[in-house]
């Protein structure tokens, strides 16, 4: 059987205009955050033909979801926890990062394109703030255990960071730092609740 050559500089090529796709999302959303990211659009920003781009990106929701990958990749930050420690160590980085990108989490936030965007993750984003909190919760009544997921989640995240920005003056920093603060408080809170409550069955069994 032949094998099929694989040229390294038609891959580069490939790889060069897959990147410049991914770029023109950035430009869009900075000059127009309201923008439905049409193929049509990204063409014109990219200097890539529409056939070109289906090539690489046969559905938007492909588009979108490569374009999060790669800008997630160049900050070089986790944007979700993988443990609960995470949940306090990450958001001033975190936070920190996303002022590098301004622009973009703010046109994520603005228009119908960037929600789009944020629900297409969110099955995985609820995923890791549930596992991340599953030694809390275990044992909690289960809609207070959703009540402290939701609200740390919240923190966690860029709504967070802007409204510190916007309201406070904070920096992504300084946000992310209350973000870190407020969610330690509210871990330990629950903490402390179930073991009252542990310590209370244990004296009704005793």
């Amino acid at each position: 059987m032949t094998q099929k050559y694989e040229s390294p500089l038609r891959a580069e090529q490939a790889q060069a205009t897959r990147e410049r796709i991914l770029a023109s999302i950035r430009t869009i959303l900075e000059q127009n955050p309201y923008s439905l990211l049409g193929f049509d659009e990204v063409a014109e920003i990219s200097g890539v033909n529409r056939r070109t781009i289906f090539r690489h990106f046969p559905t938007k929701e492909a588009l979108l979801e490569a374009f999060w990958a790669s800008t997630n990749a160049s900050l070089g930050v986790r944007f979700w926890p993988e443990r609960e420690q995470d949940l306090i160590d990450l958001p001033p980085d975190l936070f920190a990062s996303l002022d590098a990108i301004e622009g973009v989490v703010r046109a994520s936030h603005a228009s119908a394109t960037g929600r789009e965007m944020r629900l297409q993750a969110n099955g995985e984003r609820q995923r890791a703030f549930q596992s991340s909190l599953s030694q809390v919760a275990n044992g909690m009544d289960p809609k207070a255990a959703r009540q402290l997921e939701a609200v740390i989640q919240l923190l966690f995240s860029a709504t967070a960071w802007q409204t510190m920005k916007d309201y406070w003056g904070l920096t992504g920093r300084e946000a992310g730092e209350a973000a870190a603060w407020a969610i330690r408080a509210l871990l330990n809170a629950a903490k402390s609740q179930q073991g009252a409550v542990r310590k209370e069955k244990a004296s009704d069994l005793a």
